[in-house]
């Protein structure tokens, strides 16, 4: 009860620190957002037909994963502190182009090199742009609300995750040119955003930056460390389902159908995306909390569902760790956003992307690298095992932090 106060008095001072803001603004940088996050998870449920055509292994799909993930971080450490010192404007342009380049080169694919060009490119673009444009929101909600923002990044974000494999499914199954039409409508859709942004006034005078190494104020440490936590744990389940579920779906059902096979992922995504409009208002340590013991259940799901090879079961164990991702993501962020300075917005919502981002890459890496040894089956049940005990040990520090929290301020 206490920590929902605090955010309560914390927007209402947000609301009183600033007049109404042109809601387009707002509504543009979520646009953004949206179609940034949704072709970088468009080549989801291609990748099976690329592998038949390039004949490459599973293993090189997680080392297409892993070259986005190593292009994504170091581009987040430094677009968020360049965008506070220089403007969002000027590093969300580039950040498009940069966007603009990988579609094509997906479009243009032709080996499995090409793959590899496309991730960084994606990956780049995306580690520009995700703290940025976070941050853009944040100071472009008309009223100032935070809550209100970080609920709008969260819903925006998951959607992205989850409109990528389905429109690309939906294209490659139905519609000509497969490998193409999916990344033209990208580009497209990138050219739009692109003139928004270029719309945009800057929200701050243009300042000099200098390289430095990621820091997050003393005073957000905490709420940092315990949210970032959360939500790496939270993203590595959205990681493995975007590169396993599709196959495990496609293998269940007996269809190759990527309308099924993405539509899964989207099944879970529209989930969290579901948890956290009904979780919009609630004090964001028990979001998270909830959410990750609604994310253990999940996971005993998916490797009871994998053991007998039930898709009822794996379809139900998508939707209830979509349900609890959203819960601990949206508590997350709300937490971050709060307690970020003003003034380095976007550096500290760049390095909790970066935990988010490593959340999405690297343990599936590991799962990678782990199934050439062991199977498949056997690697993703030790994830399961792993990843669900973790969810409750940070689920346990969030409580005993918010009841300190909540103890400091009652004296």
């Amino acid at each position: 009860m206490t920590i929902a106060k605090a955010n309560t008095s914390s927007t209402a001072r947000d609301l009183g620190a600033r007049s109404p803001a042109p809601a387009w603004r707002f509504w543009a940088s979520a646009y953004s957002l949206l179609v940034l996050l949704t072709g970088t998870n468009l080549p989801t449920p291609l990748y099976r037909g690329y592998q038949q055509d390039f004949g490459f292994s599973p293993l090189v799909v997680t080392l297409v994963f892993a070259v986005y993930v190593g292009a994504l971080v170091p581009s987040l450490l430094v677009a968020g502190p360049l965008s506070d010192a220089v403007g969002r404007r000027r590093v969300l342009l580039p950040a498009i182009a940069l966007a603009t380049v990988g579609a094509a080169a997906f479009a243009l694919a032709s080996g499995v090199a090409w793959l590899f060009v496309a991730r960084v490119f994606q990956g780049l673009a995306l580690g520009a742009a995700s703290g940025t444009l976070t941050a853009a929101i944040t100071e472009f909600e008309p009223r100032g609300d935070r809550r209100r923002a970080a609920l709008v990044t969260t819903v925006v974000s998951v959607g992205g995750l989850g409109a990528g494999p389905l429109v690309a499914g939906v294209l490659a199954e139905y519609a000509p040119a497969p490998r193409v039409l999916p990344f033209a409508l990208e580009i497209v859709l990138l050219v739009v955003a692109a003139v928004l942004v270029a719309a945009m006034p800057e929200t701050r005078p243009p300042g000099r930056w200098r390289p430095r190494r990621p820091q997050v104020p003393a005073e957000a440490r905490r709420v940092f460390l315990t949210s970032g936590a959360a939500s790496f744990l939270a993203f590595a389940v959205v990681g493995l389902a975007l590169s396993l579920v599709p196959t495990y779906v496609t293998r269940l059902s007996g269809s190759d159908n990527l309308v099924l096979a993405g539509g899964a992922v989207a099944l879970m995504l529209a989930c969290s995306s579901v948890a956290q409009v009904m979780a919009s208002g609630r004090a964001s340590s028990s979001a998270q909390v909830g959410g990750l013991a609604v994310l253990a259940v999940g996971l005993v799901l998916l490797a009871v569902a994998g053991s007998v090879s039930s898709l009822v079961l794996l379809l139900l164990a998508a939707m209830v760790s979509g349900a609890g991702h959203g819960l601990a993501f949206l508590g997350g962020l709300t937490e971050v956003n709060r307690v970020a300075p003003p003034d380095r917005r976007a550096d500290v919502l760049s390095s909790f992307y970066v935990i988010v981002y490593l959340g999405v890459g690297v343990p599936v890496i590991g799962v990678g690298f782990l199934a050439t040894r062991i199977g498949l089956l056997p690697s993703v049940q030790c994830f399961v095992a792993v990843v669900a005990l973790l969810c409750l040990v940070v689920a346990v520090l969030l409580t005993v932090s918010a009841r300190r929290a909540a103890a400091s301020t009652s004296r």
